[in-house]
């Protein structure tokens, strides 16, 4: 007899997989503390407080990998492992000036 379920969740956690590839989404984000939060926090309009983003960046214990990623893929929005896109640019400027790659 054919457990149903069981072929049901392989094909879903290989949809799931797929997916997260198409959309190239790291594995260290499902550890993420934003995961599950309002994303509007990390994605402000201009001139808007980022407090609370930062805040929850603060504590996250994926905040490194999260930086480094935005900071890699040259990401221009979004609060990204507690950084703004300014503080970013400002990291990329920095590391070009020791000579190091990203």
């Amino acid at each position: 007899m054919v457990n149903v379920f069981s072929i049901y969740t392989a094909i879903r956690e290989s949809f799931i997989a797929t997916l997260a590839d198409i959309l190239q989404i790291p594995d260290w984000y499902k550890d993420a503390n934003c995961v599950g939060t309002d994303q509007d926090e990390f994605f402000p309009e201009r001139g808007s407080s980022t407090v609370i983003a930062k805040a929850i960046c603060k504590e996250c214990k994926v905040r490194e990998e999260c930086l480094e990623f935005a900071v890699v893929r040259k990401e221009r929005f979004g609060i990204w492992g507690g950084k703004s896109e300014r503080e970013r640019r400002a990291i990329r400027r920095e590391r070009r000036k020791k000579g190091e790659k990203f």
